[in-house]
């Protein structure tokens, strides 16, 4: 019995030297539409790609490529277009449709398919929500574990462990709903500032390492529902060969990825409504000063994002122009918070710290070392930039593998963060709390600022005067 072609980790999947071809038995040299240099494969042909994807009896492809190709895969056909290929190939090569079919033929590559499909439906599950990708999986499936008990058994253990992924999804998603529904319903109560405050983030959790845990817990739990492609179909474009129409323009499924940058704006309006919000002075000191030791504990916990979603909030204009209410606060931690978060040098101090705890997080002994949760929106601005630095096609229609490898390696190195286990005690009523009290809008949070600390020039002044007629209309 061959034994199944063994996989790396994510996290060794992609080392720095450049995409190595093989791990496994080599094609031949020919490279039929395939361009390497220094064994690195730098572009070839659509077809000449799916080919290579699709593993014959003595040939399995790299891991590197396989997730590579997958993910950028879609820039250029339906996931759904390019399973029917795949399909369509095993079963011509393989003559899985003929009567008669050898035994020994199946069991030297069946395997080697079902490592495929299963490598597949484990890190792009999200592609199996369309019924023409489950029907093509099925399809191929049913076909290898058609002769064999041994097969099917694995056949129905990949496709109950998709639909319990598909499941699952599903779920998260109905909960989002009701947690933004809840939310939005409660925001229209808010609409000038209460004289006494019916909670604030301080007599829920007065202990700012305990808050900082549970933001870990929203943002790892947020994290681990992207799917990896939701990075490459928030970039689709028209793809010039194919006659203007767009490969994934009909449905870009980014909704989780939307959701995590939504969890952010949220949090930073929730620490600009806790400051805003209280009617004394010392008050709004004490909680500008607790979301700073929140903050420095986000840092330590290696949770970037929170942590600038905090500081952002502090940075809002109706937090800053309180002059009275900073000076009785003690900034000095503020500031080196600030300093590690600061944009110049495109973000060098938090690139760096992002590097330590990367590395931290390699060598790990327990899954409390191992967070590391990045600053989103910047992820999300180098996947772009990268994306538009270059070219998917290459001016003889060459589809650019080594642009696609590079986007991939990053990719990758989010696909092992966000599968850490959040390692914190969950409480319920803070995380309740964090995801569903009102939070101010823009107007709401001026209105709050202007009656903490009054207005200081004419701007100011008739602002204040046009949002104290509109919270009366």
């Amino acid at each position: 019995q061959e034994r199944m072609p063994q996989t790396p980790p994510f996290a060794a999947m992609f080392d720095s030297s450049g995409y190595n071809r093989n791990l496994y038995q080599s094609k031949e040299d020919n490279c039929g539409g395939l361009y390497y240099h220094d064994n690195n494969l730098l572009s070839g042909s659509l077809e000449a790609l799916i080919q290579h994807l699709v593993p014959t009896v003595d040939y399995y492809p790299d891991r590197t490529y396989i997730f590579t190709f997958l993910l950028s895969s879609r820039l250029f056909m339906h996931p759904y277009e390019l399973m029917a290929k795949v399909c369509h190939l095993c079963v011509e090569q393989q003559r899985l449709s003929e009567p008669g079919l050898d035994k020994n033929r199946i069991r030297k590559i069946a395997p080697k398919i079902l490592q495929l499909l299963t490598e597949w439906t484990e890190t792009f599950p999200y592609d199996f929500r369309d019924e023409r990708m489950m029907r093509n999986l099925k399809e191929l499936a049913q076909r290898i574990a058609s002769g064999e008990e041994m097969y099917r058994k694995n056949v129905q253990q990949l496709l109950q462990n998709l639909i319990r992924k598909l499941a699952t999804v599903s779920q998260y998603e109905e909960v989002l709903a009701k947690i933004s529904a809840t939310s939005t319903d409660r925001l229209t109560v808010l609409k000038t500032k209460p004289q006494s405050i019916q909670r604030d983030i301080i007599t829920v959790c007065n202990d700012p390492y305990t808050l900082a845990q549970q933001l870990t817990h929203i943002e790892l739990e947020r994290l681990n529902y992207i799917g990896p492609e939701e990075f490459v179909q928030a970039f689709v474009q028209k793809d010039p060969l194919d006659n203007d129409k767009s490969c994934y323009g009909d449905q870009k499924k980014t909704g989780n990825l939307e959701a995590y940058v939504e969890w952010f704006n949220r949090l930073s309006y929730l620490v600009a409504t806790e400051i805003c919000m209280p009617v004394k002075k010392k008050h709004r000191a004490r909680v500008i000063e607790y979301f700073i030791d929140v903050a420095r504990e986000c840092f330590n916990i290696g949770n970037f994002n929170s942590l600038m979603a905090i500081i952002s909030g502090m940075n809002m204009s109706p937090v800053s122009r309180l002059k009275k209410t900073w000076a009785k606060v003690k900034t000095a931690k503020f500031d080196i918070l600030e300093h590690q978060m600061d944009p110049s040098s495109n973000f060098y101090n938090y690139r760096t710290a992002l590097r330590g705890a990367a590395q931290r997080s390699l060598t790990a002994h327990s899954n409390r070392e191992k967070i590391v949760i990045p600053f989103f929106s910047l992820l999300i601005k180098d996947l772009y930039f990268l994306n538009e630095g270059c070219a998917n096609r290459l001016p003889n229609g060459h589809v650019n593998f080594e642009k696609f490898w590079e986007l991939a390696k990053q990719v990758s190195e989010f696909m092992t963060w966000k599968q850490v286990e959040c390692p914190f005690e969950r409480d319920r009523k803070i995380l309740q709390y964090l995801l569903t009290v009102p939070v101010f809008s823009d107007d709401a949070l001026y209105l709050a600022s202007y009656e903490s600390e009054s207005p200081e020039n004419h701007i100011e002044k008739d602002r204040w005067k046009t949002l104290r007629f509109v919270s009366k209309v």
